[in-house]
């Protein structure tokens, strides 16, 4: 069953470029009904409360979404209805994987699926971006000119899925003396893919995730001096040529863009009036977009379809408490991110959703959702004296 919701996964990135509706769909009701029979066939047993808490700032977005369009609460109850199956879909990630991901064994394999996946995805994005610009996979044009990243049109969308992934590579590359430099390059690639695509907060967040890895690795002293000494020459050599081959000019040009917040400085001072208008119920879940005309301070010139900050956009729409609860989920991470290692890419993601909205598509948003689930099963078995690396 795991597998099955591991080609989900896979499905619903490789088809994040298309235009339609249906891949959505298809990924919704899968999870869905996986989430279900994986409840059925295995239930959430054997797991403390405090492992399970994640459960708490799901629903509560699922039944507060339903609240605000059932009562009126929200400015257009399409967008609410559509944000409240977004959030369903996260719920159901978490139910599925906390019953699939019970045993170590399965935790690990679907670890190194989503490595192996990431890895080639990276691989195949940096190609495409400097062979065939504004082309998913060679052969399907799209409105974009340059940076469209393997099946991800929006580099900072496609640097949170990398954000996601990375830190498995690089605590793998630690971890196994044996294929250290399978891992290492396996890194590498992710983290140069990330420079071709000219992220700002990816550049600075995929760094940050590779330092902070091998800091808590030494310094737990769950790798040896030696293996930590040869896999950072390794890794040090192998991110320095990867990176000169992708070419550092564009990302470092757009760090020297006079005023590069600006445009997200005017959108967060929108969502604060927004916010100030509506702190208790806000203006309902996904309905951002509609409202923003009425506090814009600035006129871009084209449609704003989100806040390009997850945690403004959440309290704007959702109101003080929603944005509180959410804040919830992101200090219960803390915790078992850092002590896993390999989960700290979930701490990268929610930092990246204050300049940028990595968690408005199902598909996109699921994969943070699926390693909490995965902290959450491990940190039940850490609590148990039965860690896993």
């Amino acid at each position: 069953m795991y597998v099955v919701l591991a080609a989900l996964f896979f499905f619903a990135i490789l088809t994040l470029w298309v235009p339609a509706y249906w891949p959505v769909t298809v990924f919704q009701v899968g999870i869905f009904a996986l989430a279900v029979s994986a409840l059925a066939i295995f239930g959430i047993r054997r797991m403390r409360r405090a492992d399970l808490y994640p459960l708490v700032p799901l629903s509560f977005a699922v039944a507060w979404g339903l609240l605000q369009w059932g009562t009126g609460h929200t400015a257009y109850a399409f967008d609410t209805k559509t944000a409240v199956v977004r959030w369903a879909t996260f719920l159901a990630v978490f139910l599925a994987g906390v019953s699939l991901f019970r045993e170590t064994e399965v935790r690990h394999w679907f670890r190194s699926a989503m490595l192996w996946f990431g890895s080639v995805v990276a691989v195949v994005a940096t190609v495409q971006t400097f062979t065939s610009p504004g082309k998913i996979f060679w052969l399907f044009p799209t409105e974009y000119a340059d940076y469209v990243m393997g099946p991800i049109l929006y580099r900072n969308h496609y640097a949170a899925f990398i954000e996601v992934v990375l830190p498995i590579a690089v605590y793998e590359a630690l971890r196994r003396e044996r294929d250290s430099l399978l891992y290492s390059g396996m890194a590498a690639a992710m983290f140069a893919s990330v420079i071709a695509s000219a992220s700002r907060t990816g550049t600075i967040l995929v760094t940050a995730e590779t330092v902070v890895v091998i800091a808590l690795l030494w310094a737990r002293g769950r790798t040896s001096a030696r293996s930590v000494g040869t896999a950072l020459l390794r890794m040090a050599v192998l991110f320095a040529v990867f990176g000169s081959v992708v070419g550092w000019e564009s990302v470092w040009n757009r760090f020297w863009e006079p005023d590069p917040m600006q445009m997200r400085r005017q959108l967060d001072i929108s969502s604060l009036h927004m916010t100030a208008a509506h702190p208790w119920f806000g203006v309902g879940l996904g309905a951002w977009p509609t409202v923003y005309p009425r506090y814009a301070i600035v006129d871009f010139g084209v449609f704003a379809n989100q806040a390009h900050n997850d945690w403004l956009q959440w309290t704007a729409e959702g109101g003080i408490p929603f944005g509180i609860v959410m804040a919830t989920l992101f200090l219960w991470c803390l915790r078992p991110a850092f002590r896993s290692v390999w989960g700290i890419g979930v701490i990268a993601v929610f930092l990246h959703a204050l300049v940028d909205y990595p968690f408005s598509r199902p598909a996109l948003g699921s994969w943070p959702i699926l390693i909490i689930a995965m902290l959450a099963t491990w940190q039940s078995g850490w609590q148990a004296k039965r860690p896993d690396g």
